[in-house]
């Protein structure tokens, strides 16, 4: 996670072209020609790929109250023997989390990993330069695992390794700590801890957003390059079967983007298996109608990440292909952070403070849910995807300490796209209606992609960006042999700003939709304005 803007517009989007793109005052209100139908065609001859389920992963940091009265409090009433809260265990399960990376983020860069195993209260207690706060190490690494666990077999573990302040000797040591069974100083240190049996971490990140300045032992391309295939040769030599992230580029705006891909793949890629990308966006000097078309930003990232990829491998003479780990991606209100940011008093480190706790509206879970469906439509390449992060810190799930636990509006797009969004992603090419915006010029107001199951069934996921008016809808589902409509849901609300707080926690839901129908091979619905639509086929 980025500590300033690294653009003048928004985190991660391209200027426009030229000027004459900017939407003219006479209309700045997205306002759609009225009754204008939106088209695609469902063929099940046509598909992206299947989707992986590491594409509905999380993102736990220690940062903030994401772990302490977040995930762990003990003392909560809800809390069990390991001090976790048995509320945010549910709402995580019922979220469909699977990947979860650990413990940064910019955190990471300063970790020393041995100083969260063994009795917790023989931790030391550090400081953390990432966020100004002070770190107790009462949640570490066997914490952590036991966390997993709880949430059940799909929760699957994803660490990050130091590659800011320390090197391939400390990453080794980790994995071995974590992994190796038994009869090793470190591995026997494991079960003298407590836990007897290997952890089976299989994911590793090489360190976290290594081209930011921001970041704790920040490195050139040359400099990380060097040093990510150092540790991914070693951590191989200790277990060839280990699945390595190279860090990308923080943001498709930085200054060095693609030039950092392109050098770092260039020394790590026959030793790494997917490259990072991050990327968060927020609604910059009020302009909603290219907050709205986020996606088309982070579509534009992922496909000129897949392009120096291809390019790198083409170069080699390699028939290996590098696949995408999204494992940052969020809405983020950066300014308020970067404004939060300035009031800290240098000799405070507190523990846990309240930062980022970003409270998100209806437009927020309409613009996330459009990001949702870009990671769909392109799961032939995004295998791993983490939602930044899990719980308070611009969180789906927020909780209060020692009182209760609610689901913001961007939990549900989540939870939907993970229950419903499993199988063979279909090749989606929407004939839509579009709206003029200052950042991305002509966009169109349908944003959309739909997910075959292994039954059969379909689930169409569908963003309605205009503002004001329903869009009508058509789909032509061709062979698909698709007779009835399961159900429709919208998440949607008369009023755009209305969010889930801890006054009203069930303040905005999905509702069902009536009037949608399926007939003669042709489904028809109307999707309400700034809407998250999910229609499932059978």
């Amino acid at each position: 996670m980025r500590l300033r803007r690294v653009s003048a517009t928004s985190h991660n989007e391209p200027a426009p072209a030229n000027d004459t793109q900017a939407t003219p005052p006479s209309r700045k209100a997205n306002k759609p020609p009225m009754h204008e139908t939106a088209r695609f065609t469902l063929d099940p001859a046509f598909t992206v790929g299947e989707v992986n389920p590491r594409l509905f992963g999380s993102f736990v940091e220690h940062l903030g109250r994401c772990v302490y009265t977040g995930i762990y409090e003990p003392g909560h009433p809800t809390a069990d023997d390991a001090g976790l809260r048995q509320d945010v265990l549910d709402l995580v399960r019922e979220l469909g989390v699977t990947t979860i990376r650990y413990p940064g983020g910019n955190f990471v860069s300063g970790y020393k990993w041995e100083d969260s195993v063994g009795p917790a209260e023989d931790r030391p207690r550090r400081l953390d330069l990432a966020w100004h706060s002070t770190e107790t190490n009462r949640f570490g690494l066997s914490e952590y695992i036991a966390f997993l666990k709880k949430l059940g077999p799909q929760a699957e573990p994803m660490m990050a390794v130091n590659l800011g302040t320390r090197g391939v000797a400390e990453a080794l040591e980790l994995q071995e700590y974590a992994n190796h069974r038994s009869g090793t100083a470190l591995s026997d240190l494991r079960a003298a801890h407590g836990d007897k049996d290997p952890y089976g971490i299989r994911l590793w990140c090489l360190g976290n957003e290594m081209d930011g300045p921001w970041q704790t032992g920040h490195k050139t391309a040359e400099e990380y390059g060097r040093i990510a295939a150092e540790t991914a040769r070693a951590m191989r030599q200790q277990d060839p079967g280990v699945e390595l992230v190279a860090c990308g580029s923080s943001g498709q705006s930085m200054e060095t983007f693609a030039e950092w891909e392109a050098t770092v793949l260039q020394e790590t890629y026959d030793v790494v298996d997917h490259i990072s990308l991050h990327a968060y966006y927020e609604p910059v000097d009020g302009d909603v109608d290219s907050f709205l078309a986020s996606a088309v930003d982070m579509e534009s990232f992922i496909e000129n990440v897949v392009a120096t990829c291809d390019h790198v491998g083409a170069r080699l003479k390699s028939k290996k292909r590098i696949n995408l780990s999204f494992d940052e991606w969020n809405v983020w209100y950066l300014s308020r952070w970067q404004e939060q940011a300035t009031t800290f008093e240098q000799d405070d480190w507190p523990e846990a403070p309240r930062l980022l706790e970003d409270s998100y509206d209806v437009t927020d879970a309409v613009v996330f849910g459009s990001l949702l469906i870009a990671l769909l439509r392109h799961a032939d390449r995004v295998t791993v995807a983490c939602l930044a992060q899990l719980v308070n810190v611009i969180a789906p799930i927020m909780t209060e300490p020692g009182g209760p636990a609610w689901r913001q509006t961007t939990y549900f797009p989540f939870a939907q796209a993970s229950r419903y969004g499993r199988g063979q992603v279909l090749d989606v090419r929407v004939d839509s209606p579009t709206y003029e915006t200052r950042k991305y010029g002509e966009t169109d107001l349908l944003h959309a992609t739909a997910v075959r199951a292994e039954d059969g069934s379909v689930t169409v996921f569908a963003v309605n960006r205009g503002r004001t008016e329903a869009l009508p809808l058509e789909v032509a589902l061709g062979s698909l042999g698709l007779t009835t409509v399961v159900e429709h849901t919208a998440l949607a609300d008369a009023a755009p700003d209305a969010r889930n707080t801890l006054a009203e926690p069930e303040r905005v839901v999905p509702h069902d939709v009536t009037g949608t129908t399926l007939q003669d091979g042709r489904l028809t619905a109307t999707l309400e304005p700034l809407s998250w639509n999910v229609i499932r086929l059978a």
